[in-house]
C-alpha cells in the first residue's frame, strides 16, 4: 500500500485551500499542509493510543477474576459496562469538540486525562505491596480503597478516550479534501490505513502486555500503557505545524441549527411543505442533496419568515442527513452485541484449552485476540490494493463497493464466526465430558487452542469490513461540522452493544443459574453452556442483518460521489 504524493499532482493555482487554516491561522496551502504527511502523525498516535487502551482492556476480565476476585458473570458484566461506557461517552466528547473547543484542543486535553487515569490505574495495581494492612491479611483480598481507586481510574481512562477517540479519527480524515479528485481517493484509503495502524497497536498489546500481566506484574502491565500514551501525546504535538484546521463559518452551533429544524417542523406540522424548498429541490438548486424529496415533514421548517424563526434550506438538508442515518444506526444495534464477546467469552474459552507451545511457555489466553488483529492486518492491504481497484473498475465507485455493502458483508462474516464459536464450544464440552473433567474446572482440556483460530480469523475479516465501513460511513454522511459526532455515532453502536450484552448475560445468569444450579455462565466452564449463548447471539445477528439490509436498500447517500 504505497502512499501517494498528493501534492506533486496538484496544480499551483489550486494550492490555497478554502475553509481550512494552518497552525498560524492563515489559509492552508495544499502543498505544505495536510495529506499523508499529517495523517501519518495521527495514525501513529492511534497506534500508540490503542496499545494504551487495549493494554488494560483486553485482559481486564483476567484482572477482575484474578486479583480482584470477581465471579465470571460479574467480571463479564463489568468488562461490557466499561467497553459500553467507553463507546458511548465519545458522543459527549464529540459534542464538546464540535461545539466549543475544536478537535485539536479536545485531543490534547483528553490525552492529559487519559494519562492521569492510566497513572492512577498503575498505582491501584501496586497498592497491595505497599499497604501494611494488606501484608497482614491472609486472604489476599484487595482492600476497599484499592477497588474504588481501580474503578475510578478505569472510568477516568474512559472519559479521556471520549474526547480522544472520535476527534483523532475525524481530525485525521480532515487532512484530506473530499472535493479534490486525488485527495478524495486518499481519504477513502485513509480509513483502511487508520484501522491498519489500530490493529498493529492491538497486536503489540496482545502479544507483549498480556505476557507481562499474566507472568510478571500487573503494575508493570498497566504502567507501560501509561508511558505509551504519554508518547502518543508527544507525537501528536510534533505534527502541529503540518495539520490543517477546519474553521467554522457559522456562529451558531450545528446542534442548535439542526435542533431548530425539528422544532420548527413540529410547530408547522399542519401546513404543507413551502413552495420555495420544493422549487429549489426540483430546479437543482441543491445538487449535493440527493434525498431532498425525503422527509418532507422537515421541509415544513422552512415556513413563513414573518416570525424570524424559519430555517434555511441548508439547515433543513443537514437535519434530513442526520434523520436519514437513524434507521441504519438502529438496525445495527442487534449486530453490535456480537463483537462484545471477543474480550470476554472467547478469551475464557482459551483459558481451559491446551495452550502449550513446546518452547517452554504457554500462550496467554488474552493474546489469542491477536489472531483477530493479525487477520485484519493481513486482509486490509489485500482489500485496499487488490480488491478495491478491481471492484472500482467493475462498479465505477471510488471505493469499489458502497460503504453499506461493505458493512453488510462484514456483518455476515461476523455471524458466521459466532456460529463457528458455538460449534467449537460444543466440541470442547464433549471433550471435557469424555475425559471426565466436567467437575475439574482448573484442568486443561485435551484440545489444542488452535481450534479457536477460525472464529478469530472470521471475526477479524468481519471487523476489517464492518468497522472501517462504519467509520467512513458516519464520517462521510453527517454534516461537515459534525464529523466528530459522526465518528461518535459509530462508536455508540458498539457501546450500546456492550450494554445489551451485559444485560443479556445478567438476565440469562439469573434465569439459568438460580437455586444454586450451574447456569450458562457457571464459573466452571466445563458445566457452563456458552454454546447456547453463542447460538442465541447468532440469531440476534441474523435478525439485525435482515433489518440492516432492508433499510440499506432504501438509503440515499447525501453526496454525488459515493465513498
Amino acid at each position: 500500500m504505497a502512499i501517494s504524493d498528493i501534492e506533486s499532482e496538484t496544480p499551483l493555482l489550486d494550492d490555497t485551500m478554502v475553509g481550512v487554516v494552518n497552525y498560524r491561522g492563515f489559509p492552508a496551502k495544499r502543498s505544505t499542509s495536510g495529506g499523508w504527511r499529517s495523517a501519518s502523525f495521527i495514525i501513529g498516535v492511534e497506534l500508540a493510543e490503542r496499545i494504551a487502551y487495549y493494554g488494560i482492556g483486553f485482559n481486564l476480565i483476567s484482572y477482575l477474576t484474578g486479583p480482584l476476585g470477581q465471579s465470571l458473570a460479574v467480571a463479564a458484566q463489568n468488562v461490557n459496562t466499561f467497553n459500553g461506557t467507553g463507546c458511548l461517552l465519545p458522543l459527549f466528547g464529540a459534542f464538546i469538540a464540535d461545539s466549543f473547543l475544536g478537535r485539536y484542543r479536545t485531543i490534547v486535553i483528553a490525552s492529559l486525562l487519559y494519562i492521569l487515569g492510566l497513572g492512577l490505574l498503575t498505582l491501584s495495581a501496586m497498592l497491595p505491596s505497599l499497604s501494611p494492612s494488606y501484608s497482614q491479611n491472609n486472604d489476599n483480598s484487595p482492600s476497599q480503597f484499592q477497588v474504588v481507586l481501580f474503578f475510578f481510574s478505569l472510568y477516568l481512562v474512559a472519559i479521556g478516550q471520549s474526547g480522544h477517540k472520535p476527534c483523532t479519527q475525524a481530525f485525521g480524515a480532515d487532512q484530506f479534501d473530499g472535493q479534490h479528485p486525488v485527495e478524495c481517493k486518499a481519504k477513502s484509503s485513509f480509513f483502511n490505513w487508520w484501522y491498519f495502524g489500530l490493529c498493529i497497536g492491538l497486536s503489540l498489546a496482545f502479544l507483549i502486555l498480556s505476557y507481562i500481566q499474566d507472568n510478571l506484574n500487573w503494575g508493570l502491565g498497566f504502567g507501560i500503557p501509561c508511558i505509551v500514551m504519554a508518547a502518543a501525546l508527544l507525537l501528536f504535538l510534533l505534527g502541529t505545524k503540518t495539520y490543517r484546521y477546519a474553521i467554522n463559518t457559522n456562529v451558531e452551533s450545528p446542534f442548535m441549527r439542526i435542533g431548530k429544524v425539528f422544532v420548527a417542523a413540529t410547530r408547522n406540522w399542519r401546513i404543507g411543505p413551502p413552495l420555495k424548498a420544493a422549487e429549489e429541490a426540483a430546479g437543482g438548486a441543491l445538487p449535493d442533496h440527493h434525498g431532498s424529496h425525503q422527509f418532507e415533514f422537515l421541509s415544513k421548517a422552512d415556513g413563513s419568515k414573518e416570525d424570524g424563526k424559519a430555517c434555511s434550506v441548508s439547515d433543513i438538508e443537514e437535519a434530513k442527513a442526520v434523520r436519514r442515518l437513524l434507521p441504519i444506526w438502529i438496525s445495527s444495534l442487534l449486530f453490535s452485541i456480537l463483537p462484545a464477546q471477543l474480550s470476554t467469552f472467547f478469551t475464557k474459552q482459551g483459558t481451559t484449552m491446551d495452550r502449550t507451545t513446546g518452547l517452554g511457555f504457554d500462550i496467554p489466553a488474552a493474546s489469542l485476540q491477536s489472531l483477530n488483529t493479525i487477520a485484519i492486518v493481513i486482509f486490509l492491504p489485500i482489500y485496499d490494493r487488490i480488491i478495491v481497484p478491481i471492484a472500482r473498475q467493475l462498479t465505477g465507485k471510488p471505493s469499489g463497493i458502497s460503504m453499506l455493502q461493505r458493512i453488510g458483508t462484514g456483518m455476515l462474516l461476523y455471524v458466521i464466526s459466532i456460529i463457528v464459536a458455538a460449534l467449537v464450544e460444543m466440541k470442547r464440552l464433549k471433550e471435557a465430558e469424555e475425559h471426565g473433567l466436567v467437575d475439574t474446572p482448573n484442568a486443561t482440556i485435551p484440545m489444542r487452542v488452535w481450534w479457536l483460530v477460525p472464529q478469530y480469523v472470521l471475526s477479524g475479516v468481519g471487523d476489517a469490513l464492518t468497522m472501517v465501513g462504519f467509520q467512513e460511513f458516519f464520517y462521510d454522511q453527517v454534516p461537515n461540522e459534525l464529523r466528530s459526532v459522526g465518528i461518535a455515532l459509530y462508536l455508540s453502536i458498539f457501546g450500546l452493544g456492550s450494554f445489551l450484552s451485559s444485560f443479556l448475560i445478567s438476565a440469562i445468569d439469573k434465569v439459568t443459574g438460580g437455586d444454586g444450579q450451574d447456569g450458562w455462565f457457571s464459573d466452571n466452564l466445563n458445566k457452563a453452556h456458552i454454546d447456547y449463548f453463542y447460538w442465541l447471539l447468532a440469531g440476534f445477528g441474523l435478525s439485525g442483518l435482515a433489518g440492516y439490509v432492508y433499510f440499506s436498500k432504501s438509503y440515499i447517500y447525501n453526496k454525488k460521489v459515493l465513498a
